[in-house]
């Protein structure tokens, strides 16, 4: 998790949300990516879609079977849709988001019976500090100061 804060603080640096993501398997990191639709104009590019097409495109496979993912924010459903295809394993996420979190917050899609994958979850691991870089942006952005990034 502490790298894809790593990464999440670059998603700030270069003004995007900051969500940083990382896919791991057999305990390393094959796959990063953090927050970017601003920047490519592309609304799929999430951390989550960003880092399963970094680790897909290293394991040279789409499936990336015994993978987990580590990301700063709770999935929203687009992300859980491209983790579920990717045939993840485990996700673990930092901060709940009450606005779009597919994983509890808002649906728990994880919990579905009738989808064809389902992945284990874990929330609320450093979600603090997730939570605390995520406010410290958006207190930012309405010009209250408070730059945590760094």
């Amino acid at each position: 998790m502490r790298e894809a804060l790593v990464l999440a603080r670059e998603a700030w640096a270069a003004g995007e949300v900051p969500v940083g993501a990382v896919v791991v398997k057999n305990g390393e990191i094959v796959g990063r990516g953090f927050n970017a639709p601003i920047s490519r104009h592309d609304p799929s590019a999430h951390a989550e879609i960003m880092a399963l097409r970094n680790a897909a495109e290293n394991l040279g496979n789409y499936r990336l079977v015994g993978c987990s993912l580590y990301v700063t924010l709770e999935p929203c459903v687009m992300c859980m849709g491209a983790i579920f295809h990717a045939r993840i394993e485990r996700v673990v996420y930092g901060a709940s988001d009450s606005k779009t979190g597919a994983c509890g917050s808002i649906v728990d899609l994880p919990a579905e019976t009738r989808l064809n994958h389902h992945a284990e979850v874990m929330g609320g691991i450093l979600s603090d500090e997730c939570g605390s870089l995520l406010s410290g942006f958006f207190a930012q952005r309405r010009g209250k100061g408070n730059n945590v990034a760094n």
